[in-house]
């Protein structure tokens, strides 16, 4: 995806990367909210260039191939910069990534955190965390 191209930047579509790609409009919208968390005020416009995504989910199979070819790491593998966590202990400055956890049974559920658990060490190649890994998942 070139989106810095005078054609896209327009809103125009160009040729999809891959035949399994499809082209999303940029647009703008509204992001923030008043209401809720402080980081997220205040609303303020924001606009989105255009660009292409994945018609299918990407399976891990594909993205470690993604990864492989470019070097890519994603935020759950990268170390944390204290600065942007102000307030946080050292020792929860570490990378890692939310993890399902269905409810036991009879669990009554008052929140979607009530699914969600977070894994210190915990990302796409070790989806429940340390000593997890992706065997029979690649798909």
């Amino acid at each position: 995806m070139l989106l810095n191209e005078p054609a896209l930047r327009a809103g125009a579509a160009a040729e999809a990367p891959t035949a399994d790609m499809a082209w999303i409009p940029g647009g703008a919208f509204r992001m923030g909210s008043d209401a809720h968390y402080p980081e997220e005020s205040p609303v303020r416009h924001a606009a989105v260039d255009g660009f292409f995504i994945d018609r299918d989910p990407v399976t891990n199979r594909a993205f470690a191939r993604f990864v492989a070819a470019t070097g890519y790491v994603t935020v759950a593998e990268r170390p944390l910069d204290p600065a942007s966590y102000p307030g946080v202990a050292p020792d929860m400055l570490q990378p890692g990534s939310l993890v399902f956890m269905p409810p036991a049974d009879g669990m009554r559920v008052r929140a979607p955190t009530d699914w969600w658990d977070f894994v210190l060490g915990a990302n796409w190649r070790h989806p429940a965390g340390p000593g997890s890994a992706l065997d029979g998942r690649e798909d």
